[in-house]
């Protein structure tokens, strides 16, 4: 049985949550050959380009091999979360959905931003987790045919896996994405 995984962190600071760490960067196999992985780390022993001081084997081929890659990703909204405490107030309180309807407000939110045109192409309202987690796969390429489509028939679908390579989001990491949005949104509207 081969082992995969995707395993993602996010963090407010990438920079000064590596610090603490012994890592290596993953590499990943470009038209130049190989070079460092945004975002991926190796916190285990895996072969190191004594030059470059990333591994030398492609993230791809390193996973076939049991090498697990997290990756640590920089979300600068989390510097605006004073700790835990606050964090739980801001994804207990429900979030004030109409907000996602006006385009200055949704413009500043993290993973929507840009996307008002797409948001407004939806027949229903975004009232819930569930809806925003739905929404913000229809985003991905290969989910947009499902732009458009009430929320029960995206549902049938959305979380399936596409049957070639195109960029997808998988349910958990959309409902993760979908809580963040809703922390940004009672950030943003001061619903603390």
């Amino acid at each position: 049985m081969k082992f995969t995984s995707d395993i993602d962190i996010d963090v407010g600071d990438r920079v000064k949550a590596l610090k603490y760490f012994k890592q290596t960067p993953a590499s990943i196999l470009r038209n130049t050959g190989l070079v460092k992985h945004n975002t991926g780390v190796y916190f285990t022993d895996i072969p190191v380009d004594p030059f470059t001081g990333f591994a030398t084997i492609d993230h791809d081929s390193a996973e076939d091999r049991g090498y697990i890659k997290l990756d640590i990703l920089n979300v600068g909204l989390y510097s605006q979360i004073k700790n835990e405490a606050h964090l739980d107030r801001l994804m207990a309180q429900e979030p004030v959905w109409e907000s996602l309807y006006d385009p200055d407000f949704c413009s500043k939110l993290i993973h929507i931003g840009n996307h008002y045109s797409t948001l407004v192409q939806m027949p229903e309202k975004i009232n819930a987790i569930e809806k925003l987690a739905m929404f913000l796969a229809v985003m991905r390429p290969a989910k947009r045919h499902l732009i458009g489509k009430p929320w029960a028939g995206v549902e049938k679908t959305v979380w399936e896996k596409p049957t070639d390579d195109s960029y997808y989001f998988k349910k958990a990491h959309a409902v993760s994405y979908a809580h963040l949005v809703a922390v940004n949104i009672n950030l943003i509207s001061g619903q603390e």
